[in-house]
């Protein structure tokens, strides 16, 4: 991806003088405090429009789809840091949002990709099922993964995933990409020779694209979920502290299988 080079700076999103604070064309103080939703605050900021109401519930729904998820990597180390350096707050969440990538969290992101790809190739049809079997096809050959389908735990399909359609479908959105998201599901297992059931992070993408959320910000959405969770569980670090026991833990189970030196004998 490739960015432009501006010579000259420029935004739309805010500006100020010394009596007002403009965001988006709207006056922060009289239009927007006390007057919309975060959620909707979050939309205005990435899209430059006002949130519909299906639009709002859908991204209420994403967000609290995948604030929390455990004692993930990403927790685990924002804890940990945490534990390290308990007067740096931010440097703890920064630590948990860092490792966003292909595996955490960006998932959603590649899936919309996907949807969007087989969308263009299925030519203005109402059937997905050629294009859907093509590019997993596409994907095999290359070795790659397909994004949003699968999971090391909900071996049926994620229980997140009809929840949020059940949203789309309950505020009227377009379900073009719901559709185009089962129509994969559907190809894998003769495509791939296994099944993978749709996941959350195909889930996400399948309702904010029909929704008109960017394709480019879908990653920001578990980003800022996740932000919360973190935040949750660095509260909970301060009153219960594990950010040390998983370091031991993790210390204990380690296996040196590098060389010895003469007269060397590692810890039992």
């Amino acid at each position: 991806m490739k960015i432009g080079k501006e010579t000259i700076p420029r935004t739309a999103i805010s500006s100020s003088n010394a009596e007002t604070i403009v965001v988006r064309g709207k006056n922060l103080s009289r239009d927007l405090i006390g007057k919309i939703s975060f959620t909707d605050y979050f939309h205005l900021l990435v899209t430059g429009r006002p949130a519909t109401p299906a639009a709002t519930a859908i991204l209420n729904a994403t967000l609290v789809a995948i604030a929390e998820h455990g004692l993930v990597p990403s927790v685990q180390a924002s804890r940990m840091t945490l534990a390290a350096a308990p007067d740096a707050l931010q440097g703890a969440v920064a630590a948990g949002i860092l490792g966003c990538g292909s595996v955490i969290l960006g998932a959603s992101e590649a899936a919309g990709r996907l949807f969007c790809e087989v969308q263009q190739r299925t030519k203005g049809g109402a059937c997905y099922t050629a294009a859907a079997t093509e590019i997993v096809a596409e994907y095999r050959a290359a070795k790659r993964a397909v994004p949003g389908y699968g999971h090391p735990l909900h071996k049926e399909r994620d229980a997140r995933v009809d929840a949020l359609f059940d949203v789309a479908k309950e505020v009227g959105i377009d379900l073009t990409y719901v559709r185009i998201a089962e129509a994969i599901e559907r190809v894998i297992p003769d495509t791939l020779g296994k099944t993978l059931m749709l996941n959350v992070s195909a889930a996400i993408p399948a309702v904010l694209l029909a929704a008109g959320f960017p394709l480019r910000a879908l990653k920001g959405v578990p980003i800022l979920a996740r932000t919360a969770g973190l935040i949750g569980h660095l509260t909970e670090e301060f009153e219960m502290p594990i950010g040390f026991a998983l370091s031991y833990q993790a210390v204990r189970e380690i296996q040196y299988i590098g060389d010895i030196p003469a007269g060397f004998a590692p810890n039992d």
